[in-house]
Formats: structure tokens, sequence, C-alpha cells
């Protein structure tokens, strides 16, 4: 199984959402992960999808996409050639004596604590999947509270592939 991200520029309307996830759910294919934000220009938003399958699924998902009224532009986003990022919140319980070896894990990853509580803290990073998941990892051995990651967000590199719309 192969993993495509894309990078769609799309109308910044309502249901524009809705039919980007309808046409995986019709088709059966699966969204492994999916970010939306607007951009510069309001008229417009970014959406990063991420998914899984063999070559012949992924190059369907890209062509089916291209179809849809909304869609603006499209980028494959390769690795070498492209920025990822996901954020990461992770809510550890964690009591006074606790707190500075969970300071120490969160300050080696560059991951910044913005909640303390009585009995927790709460630990917001942001990096590649691969960093989050080793961050995870260690704060396991103590008990995690709750944890939310937004999902992989993405740019091209450079400015040679930009597309300007009227």
């Amino acid at each position: 199984m192969d993993r495509i991200v894309l990078s769609l520029l799309v109308d910044n309307t309502a249901g524009v959402l809705s039919r980007v996830a309808g046409l995986f759910s019709r088709r059966g294919y699966n969204i492994d992960s999916l970010t939306v934000g607007v951009t510069a220009d309001p008229r417009y938003s970014r959406m990063t999808v991420v998914s899984f399958g063999d070559q012949a699924i992924l190059e369907q998902i890209e062509k089916q996409l291209r179809k849809l009224e909304d869609v603006r532009d499209i980028k494959e986003l390769r690795p070498n050639r492209s920025v990822y990022r996901e954020l990461m919140m992770v809510k550890v319980r964690a009591n006074a004596q606790e707190r500075q070896s969970v300071s120490a894990i969160a300050d080696i990853f560059r991951a910044t604590i913005v909640d303390v509580g009585k009995d927790s803290l709460t630990v917001m990073m942001t990096g590649d999947q691969s960093k989050l998941d080793a961050l995870v990892n260690l704060l396991e051995d103590y008990e995690i509270l709750e944890l939310a990651r937004t999902g992989m967000t993405g740019l091209s590199r450079g400015s040679d592939d930009i597309r300007y719309l009227p």
C-alpha cells in the first residue's frame, strides 16, 4: 500500500468538504487524514488529504477529485519536495513530583507545556508523524488522559508550482 498526500485548492463555499469526503465514501476509498483551512484569499480553502492504496487506486482518487466543480487545483505533495506537519496536544496525569520529568520529556522534543492543572499537564507539539508518535510513546509511561491530533497539513517547497487564480 502506497500513501498519497494531496493538496487541494478549493472554493471556500458551503458543502465543499462534504462533496470531497462524499467522493471518497462513494468510491470506497479511505481518508487517513484530512485538514482544511481558508487561504490568504478568503475565496479559497486549502485541503490536505492523505490516503492509502495501490497505485491504480491513488491515480483514480486524483482523477476523480479533478472532476469536482469546487476543486481549482491539485498538487501531490511528495516527501522530498514538500513540508508536512501535524499538531498534537496530549494531556497526561502528572502530580507535583512527576511534572518535572514530563517537562523534561517535552523539552527533548521541543514541545510546549500549554496548561498545568493540579494533577495534569497538557503538552503541545508540532512535527511530522513519527516525531509525534515518539513523544506519545514516551508519555505512555504516564496516564494519557486525552490526546488530540490535527492530521497532516503540508505545502510544496519553493515557489515554482504556485497557481494564481483570478
